[in-house]
C-alpha cells in the first residue's frame, strides 16, 4: 500500500533528544571523554574568566565545537553555528538547549581570542593525553616521530619581494612568475609573512606552508606531542629531540624513537643518546658515521611507526587539517592541537568500546 503524505503536517512535538541517539553510537562515548577532560579543565577557566561582567559562550562549548569541527569536518565557525542551529546532534553535544537561540558565528569567533591568548589548545592537548594516560592507553617507553607539511592560508600572488612597494589599488592584481627566481630569502607572502615556500620532495611543487610536528605512542598509535613551526629553521630532527624532553617533563620515561630517513641525522642520533634514548632511525645509505644497532626492538619500531602516518591522513582528511584556516604559526598550531586531540579521542572512544587489553611490555 502506498504511503501517504500528511495534507498539514504537525512539526510541534515534546521530543528527547537522548532517546534519538543510539546507545551505541561513537559520539556517545567521545562526549563522555570530552566531558570528563572539561572537567579537569574548570579551575583553569575559573582563573581566565571574571565573576563580573556579561556572561560569555562557556569555554566548554568553544572547545566542543572545535570537537565537532574535526569529527564532522566542518570547515568554518559560520558553518559550524548554521549546524547548530538544525542539527539535534550537535546542539546535544555542545549542550545547547533546544529552545535556546545558537550565538552569532562573530560571536562565536570572537570568544576564542581568550582560549588563544591563554594557551587553552595545548591544555586540552595535554589533558586529553593525561586521561589516556590515566586509562593505561600509553606507551611510557616507545615513541614514533614524524612531520608533515600544512599549506597555509595565504596564495602563491601574494608571495612577493620584500623589498616591494604597492602602490593604490594593488591588492589582488595578476602577477606572472615566469623566469623569477623566488625564495625565503628575498620574498615572503604579504598574506601571512610566517608562511615559507617549500616543497614536499624532489618533483613536487612548492607551497606556502607549516610544518607540523607529531609524536606518537607505539601501543596504541596515540598523539602525545603536536606542535606547528615554521617550515624553514625548525628541521624535524632538532623538533623531535625538544619533543622528547617535553615528554621527561611529562613524566614519560622515553627508552626508544623511531623515525624515516629524514631522521637519521648526527643531531637527532646525540640528541637522543643525550637523554638516554635509543635512537631508530631508518637508515640512508652512504651514511656509515652515523652508526645504528639493527636489532630486532629497531625492526619493530620501524614497522609501528608507520602508524603516524595515520594520524596525518586523518587530521588531513577527516580533520580537516589539510590547510590552515587561519593566518600565522600560533593560529595554526592551536588549530592541530585541536584537531589531534579529537584524533586520540576518537581513537579512545574505540578502546572503551573494545575487551580491556591483556597486560603486556610495552
Amino acid at each position: 500500500m502506498r504511503g501517504q503524505i500528511p495534507s498539514d503536517p504537525n512539526f510541534i512535538s515534546l521530543i528527547n533528544v537522548e532517546t534519538m541517539i543510539p546507545a551505541t553510537h561513537p559520539i556517545r562515548a567521545i562526549k563522555r571523554l570530552c566531558d570528563e577532560v572539561l572537567t579537569t579543565m574548570s579551575k583553569t577557566f575559573d582563573k581566565i574568566y571574571s565573576a563580573d561582567g556579561a556572561p560569555s559562550i562557556p569555554p566548554e562549548t568553544l572547545l566542543k565545537g572545535k570537537v565537532l569541527q574535526a569529527l564532522y569536518t566542518v570547515r568554518s565557525d559560520r558553518q559550524l553555528c548554521a549546524r547548530l542551529q538544525t542539527d539535534l546532534m550537535f546542539r546535544w553535544f555542545v549542550d545547547v538547549p533546544l529552545d535556546e537561540a545558537v550565538f552569532d558565528a562573530s560571536t562565536y569567533s570572537k570568544n576564542q581570542s581568550r582560549l588563544l591568548q591563554h594557551e587553552i589548545a595545548d591544555l586540552f592537548f595535554t589533558t586529553v593525553v593525561e586521561l589516556a594516560r590515566h586509562n593505561d592507553w600509553v606507551s611510557d617507553e616507545h615513541f614514533s616521530v614524524d612531520g608533515t607539511l600544512i599549506e597555509a592560508w595565504a596564495s602563491m600572488k601574494s608571495f612577493r619581494p620584500k623589498d616591494e612597494t604597492k602602490g593604490p589599488g594593488a591588492g589582488n592584481a595578476w602577477t606572472d612568475f615566469k623566469g623569477e627566481k623566488r625564495g625565503n630569502d628575498t620574498h615572503e607572502s604579504s598574506t601571512d609573512s610566517e608562511a615559507k615556500l617549500i616543497r614536499k620532495g624532489p618533483g613536487k611543487e612548492a607551497r606556502l606552508s607549516f610544518a607540523g610536528h607529531a609524536t606518537m605512542e607505539n601501543r596504541h598509535g596515540l598523539c602525545v606531542r603536536f606542535a606547528v613551526k615554521p617550515a624553514v629553521g625548525a628541521p624535524e630532527s632538532a623538533v623531535a629531540v625538544e619533543q622528547m624532553s617535553e615528554l621527561r617533563h611529562l613524566g614519560f620515561r622515553p627508552k626508544t624513537v623511531g623515525g624515516d630517513k629524514g631522521y637519521h641525522t648526527a643531531e637527532f642520533i646525540e640528541g637522543m643518546r643525550d637523554q638516554k634514548i635509543v635512537p631508530h632511525p631508518a637508515l640512508k645509505t652512504g651514511q656509515k658515521t652515523l652508526r645504528v644497532l639493527l636489532t630486532s626492538a629497531h625492526a619493530l619500531s620501524q614497522k609501528i611507526r608507520k602508524r603516524i602516518e595515520e594520524i596525518f591522513g586523518w587530521s588531513k582528511t577527516t580533520g580537516g587539517f589539510r590547510k590552515s584556516r587561519y593566518r600565522g604559526v600560533e593560529r595554526t598550531h592551536a588549530q592541530g592541537q585541536y584537531v589531534t586531540a579529537t584524533w586520540n579521542l576518537v581513537r579512545m572512544a574505540k578502546l572503551l568500546s573494545e575487551d580491556p587489553p591483556q597486560t603486556a611490555r610495552a
